[in-house]
């Protein structure tokens, strides 16, 4: 019997094209430049995004609404067990950023190997730079940045109970 996956190359399905979503940074600066001489808004998004969840997914459709492309920004594998400590990150970066892409929300998404995002923000100067309401805007990181362009900073109400932490803790 053929696998799904066979099935839909059969029928013409290229079931990888999402994975097209995944750019290295430079690529998608050209993207983000081609998109804004087309005066479309660029949100900026970014996280560890360890366990997908519920949260995430409303936080990331949320973010979508805010513009015409939603690029998120993913931590690398190195940075994730930098901020977040021993056995994360869970999912490694391949797995984490091809669930992304997957999502319909997701327009764009890149690694980045620092702890935090500011030297990508600076790089792809969003217009839109979206995070967590658990974030005070005076916290988020890139928020002076994307001020001073002329962009604007917005806060997505926090799913409660809806932590990737949470997660690891109702497993073990």
């Amino acid at each position: 019997m053929p696998s799904q996956e066979q099935r839909a190359i059969s029928e013409g399905i290229n079931m990888e094209k999402y994975r097209l979503k995944i750019k290295e940074l430079p690529e998608a600066k050209k993207e983000i430049d081609r998109l804004k001489s087309e005066n479309k808004k660029i949100v900026f998004t970014n996280g560890c995004f360890d366990i997908l969840h519920i949260g995430h997914a409303r936080y990331l459709y949320a973010a979508k609404e805010l513009g015409d492309c939603l690029i998120v920004a993913v931590n690398s594998d190195r940075s994730v067990n930098s901020i977040k400590g021993p056995g994360r990150p869970v999912m490694n970066q391949a797995e984490r950023t091809e669930l992304l892409a997957a999502l319909q929300c997701v327009d764009m998404v890149v690694i980045f190997d620092e702890d935090n995002p500011l030297q990508v923000i600076r790089y792809l100067m969003p217009d839109i730079l979206a995070k967590g309401g658990d974030w005070k805007e005076e916290d988020i990181i890139g928020n002076d940045v994307v001020k001073a362009a002329g962009g604007e900073v917005h806060r997505i109400p926090f799913v409660n109970g809806a932590s990737t932490s949470d997660i690891i803790k109702k497993i073990s």
